[in-house]
């Protein structure tokens, strides 16, 4: 069993927090779809096909950032032996995959009006594929494996090692010939798309971004009833 976890105090906390990041979810997702199916101008080259962009490009990011906060808390968990982080990363990994297949999904859908093709092999939709491999072997070493403390090892060493494959994603835009743009919105650098393309896409990223936090705390909650139970098995 995992220690320093009270299942019974953060099963209070979860189920208030779910509540209100449910109704916030569900306001920003209606408000980013409008903006993103209605207000938002088409396309001067891709026309409506363009608005695929507001699901398959926030789904990449929610992707990416859930596979670099389960590596980071990998190495801690390696490093620093807390095994506390590992239930952490186990309730991460279910929602950054299902984001990692919509990515793909949609941008095989987008692919083929824009460059001709539902796939190709492009620098950037490779690693992509690798990410949901290294995805889902994380999970599956949690399934597959019995023992407890050789499962935490092993899913935290998948996930240091698929870290590797994030910055090859970022810039492989930059570093290959790509079918792929360059990125159009930057934190440090000068963001070129248009406002107008911009809020929706923010919008929905917001959206995705806590429909994830949504699904990681059902998750986690699952994963401390399966601990109370372990508990009380061997009371």
């Amino acid at each position: 069993m995992l220690n320093n976890i009270n299942p019974t105090k953060i099963f209070f906390i979860i189920n208030r927090l779910q509540k209100y990041i449910l109704i916030l979810f569900l306001v920003v997702l209606v408000i980013g779809l409008l903006e993103a199916l209605v207000f938002s101008p088409e396309d001067y080259k891709q026309s409506d096909s363009v608005r695929i962009m507001y699901v398959h490009v926030p789904a990449a990011w929610i992707s990416l950032g859930i596979f670099s906060i389960i590596s980071i808390l990998s190495f801690v968990i390696l490093i620093f032996k807390n095994k506390n982080f590992s239930l952490i990363t186990k309730s991460l990994a279910p929602s950054g995959f299902v984001f990692n297949i919509i990515a793909l999904v949609t941008g095989s859908i987008w692919g083929k009006p824009t460059w001709g093709t539902w796939w190709a092999w492009d620098a950037r939709i490779t690693s992509m594929l690798l990410l949901a491999v290294f995805y889902l072997m994380f999970i599956l070493s949690w399934r597959i494996i019995d023992q407890n403390d050789k499962a935490i090892k092993v899913s935290s060493i998948i996930a240091i090692l698929g870290l590797i494959n994030v910055p090859i994603i970022k810039f492989s835009v930059d570093w290959w010939s790509t079918l792929h743009q360059p990125s159009s919105v930057n934190l440090l650098e000068e963001t070129t798309i248009h406002s107008s393309m911009l809020l929706p896409l923010s919008l929905m990223t917001a959206a995705f971004a806590l429909f994830s936090v949504l699904i990681f705390l059902m998750k986690y909650n699952t994963e401390l009833i399966k601990i109370k139970n372990k508990g009380l098995d061997r009371l």
